[in-house]
């Protein structure tokens, strides 16, 4: 029999070792474009736990132990493989409810429970992901309790088999296949099972790993700049890293120059690169002088946050963890979340209505709580939930679980989607009425999207280096380019081969005005007397341009 102390301690030890691994499943994932990697969003969902579980006595139940699991991964769910395992926790949890220890068929049953939940919650259920890992080692799990009696070997067996089956995947999907790789959500649940079979069998809790140099570099660098984060005597905190150019000047000229137009100025210079760190209100001159140094990586990408704002935002924060959240009384029939990354994006949102924007996107997946706090935020009978991107809908679906409000997630993958959504929206007519009007809306738009390769690929037939520049048509890769204007270009023309009427350019903060305006001087010329034609700042990362088409 497995007991409450004994889960407690698998349910910490498996979330450190995913935390440990998670880079490695992160490699795993072979499409190209940067995306919210799925170890890092389990790491996020199953770590989530980690605290509360800590504060738990050697005496609880099990069933009490499961409970709080459960709970604090549906809450701190992230993306959809984070989404995927909260689930198998949750039925695990409804399985093993009044219990105070568990036997092998106890878990047997508890993990059939998290499966046939996990399966339930996606609409289309692909094979050779974690769905068929997890569904492997439930079956095992109902097998090997009907024979055995030893949590060891019920455990041993219940790992092995999915392992086994991981390994399968490759065979499963073409992309595995063609990568030479297994899924990497599936990966993630074999090393979450494994670490836990081990504490079962007797193992001590896994240490979090050794830093690297790098990642104490960085801290050392982070550490450095946060004695200035209640600085706020200039607007923009800015913060980028150069690889340095052949003959680079002397780094110490570029910190002198920044702290005339600046202060709390931090800079770090090794071998190859330099980190700079300043606060100043103009931010596209720091930029400007540190390309006379080297040139920007694209990881981490260069950023400009408003600290006032922030400022603003945290006291608020405070405000409301002081005196504890309290869900807005309903004072409208309809209401609007919407999660969007980008100043300009957000604040398009915010004009066509929308009470509360979730930051988040690609690479930034708000978890389930994130959301479910903006829901209660709304003061509104109904609200209409837009993701608008496609690994945080089922973070949105469970969100609407945890409340009693009435609350529509439309299944928006796109900002452009979104936003055709809103558009189409009438204040008149029922809520059933306007999910039907509001979904053939953004049906009917078009996506086109620009980007970057964030790792080597060989994907849909394309051989794919890391930095080249991609374009994507409704999400699926057309081709690839060297420059981004021409991407975006031949990427509108190809979007607009059967006609259209309108188009929408948003561009991202990695895209300067110049540039903006010249794609906007070529779209004039080129197909501005066949349809109208809008620019808009953004200032979303990742993504050069969003384009919509309708």
């Amino acid at each position: 029999m497995i007991n409450g102390a004994m889960f407690r301690d698998a349910v910490i030890s498996a979330a450190i070792t995913i935390n440990n691994r998670k880079r490695e499943v992160d490699e795993l994932n072979v499409y190209p474009v940067p995306d919210g990697d799925t170890g890092t969003n389990m790491s996020m969902t199953i770590g989530n736990a980690v605290d509360e579980l800590k504060r738990m006595p050697d005496s609880v139940d099990i069933s009490e132990v499961a409970s709080v699991t459960a709970s604090a991964l549906l809450r701190g769910a992230r993306g959809n493989s984070g989404v995927i395992l909260s689930l198998i926790f949750r039925g695990i949890s409804k399985g093993l409810a009044g219990l105070s220890e568990a036997s092998c068929e106890n878990f047997a049953d508890a993990l059939d429970l998290g499966v046939q939940a996990a399966y339930k919650a996606v609409m289309k259920p692909v094979e050779g992901t974690i769905l068929t890992v997890s569904k492997a080692a439930a079956r095992k799990a109902n097998d090997t309790a009907k024979s055995v009696s030893s949590d060891v070997i019920f455990w041993n067996d219940i790992c092995k088999e999915a392992e086994d089956v991981l390994a399968k995947t490759t065979d499963m999907l073409p992309q595995l296949k063609k990568a030479g790789v297994v899924d990497a959500g599936g990966m993630g649940f074999t090393i979450i099972i494994r670490e836990m079979s081990n504490i079962f069998a007797g193992g001590k809790i896994a240490e979090p790993a050794e830093k690297s140099v790098a990642e104490k570099s960085e801290d050392s660098f982070k550490s450095a700049v946060s004695q200035y984060d209640d600085n706020i005597t200039y607007t923009y905190c800015t913060e980028f890293m150069l690889r340095k150019k052949e003959n680079c000047p002397d780094p110490f000229m570029l910190r002198a120059y920044l702290e005339t137009i600046g202060d709390c100025v931090v800079l770090v210079d090794d071998e190859k690169i330099i980190k700079v760190h300043v606060h100043t209100d103009n931010p596209g001159n720091a930029l400007q002088k540190a390309l006379e140094f080297g040139c920007f990586v694209n990881d981490p990408r260069p950023k400009i946050e408003n600290m006032r704002i922030q400022h603003e935002d945290k006291v608020k924060e405070a405000k409301e963890i002081e005196a504890g959240f309290t869900p807005a009384e309903p004072e409208k029939d309809f209401g609007f979340v919407a999660v969007a990354a980008g100043h300009g994006i957000a604040s398009l949102f915010s004009d066509l209505g929308a009470d509360v924007i979730v930051k988040g996107g690609q690479t930034m997946n708000p978890s389930t709580d994130d959301i479910l706090r903006a829901i209660l935020s709304v003061p509104a009978r109904n609200v209409f939930v837009l993701p608008n991107n496609k690994n945080i809908i089922m973070a949105a679906e469970q969100a609407v679980k945890l409340t009693d409000k009435s609350v529509c997630v439309l299944q928006t993958r796109t900002i452009p989607q979104g936003i055709s959504a809103m558009m189409a929206f009438d204040e008149s007519a029922e809520l059933s009425e306007n999910r039907i009007n509001m979904t053939k809306a953004f049906e009917k738009v078009s996506t086109g999207l620009i980007t970057f390769a964030a790792r080597n690929s060989e994907f849909e037939g394309h051989s794919i280096k890391e930095g080249e520049i991609l374009a994507l048509d409704n999400g699926k890769l057309s081709f690839t380019e060297k420059d981004i204007n021409k991407a975006a270009y031949k990427l509108i023309k190809k979007l607009t081969k059967n006609n259209a009427n309108y188009i929408t350019v948003i561009y991202g903060s990695d895209v300067t005005e110049e540039n903006a305006e010249a794609l906007q001087q070529t779209l004039q010329s080129k197909i501005g007397d066949k349809a109208e034609i809008m620019f808009i700042n953004g200032g979303q990362p990742v993504y050069y341009y969003i384009i919509s088409v309708e």
